[in-house]
């Protein structure tokens, strides 16, 4: 992929002791359009996204303490993060999408859901190497298209979420979100 940040977030993020972590979404997919573009691998790329799964303690409090943990561990990078615990979602995520959130038993169901299946993936060191999570696999994104997965995300969100990316990758293709009874059929 050549983005150094990822490479260094990767190989840190073990040292951050959290459960079911993966670095995941943005960077990642913005890192591989940016390369299929010609694109400096950095250019655009706007936050990290770290999520982990930790159903022991759903506080902010403990979230926060994960924040604080990353900012000390990769505060170098000078890059923002995004840490989230994946089993703290449902508590938040109604009130900000307008549709309910059913509990995540994992990280990987949360990656599941994002709501591009280009975007839903995530990669993590396990074991010494190199794990990737990718439900809907890589086609898509290496094709430069997105595809919408409307499995819990609003289609306002993922409509959102590919006007700013076509702004940034004008050959990206877009396919647009299904009509509401094909959704429901998945």
């Amino acid at each position: 992929m050549s983005n150094s940040i990822i490479a260094t977030i990767v190989e840190r993020m073990p040292r951050l002791e959290l459960p079911d972590c993966y670095l995941a979404a943005g960077a990642l997919y913005q890192t591989v359009w940016n390369r299929l573009c010609g694109r400096d691998s950095h250019a655009g790329i706007e936050d990290y996204d770290i999520n982990y799964f930790d159903a022991t303690d759903l506080s902010s409090g403990a979230e926060d303490a994960a924040i604080r943990r990353g900012a000390e561990l990769l505060g170098d990078l000078h890059v923002t993060l995004d840490i989230r615990n994946e089993a703290r979602v449902h508590l938040w995520y109604e009130e900000k999408f307008g549709v309910p959130c059913p509990p995540y038993p994992s990280t990987a169901a949360a990656i599941a859901t994002f709501p591009s299946t280009s975007a839903a993936f995530g990669i993590r060191m396990r074991d010494g190497e190199l794990d990737v999570y990718a439900p809907y696999g890589f086609t898509d994104l290496f094709a430069l298209r997105t595809r919408p997965n409307p499995v819990l995300a609003p289609r306002e969100v993922y409509e959102a979420k590919t006007a700013r990316w076509r702004r940034q990758w004008p050959d990206l293709v877009v396919i647009p979100w299904p009509c509401d009874s094909e959704a429901r059929r998945r």
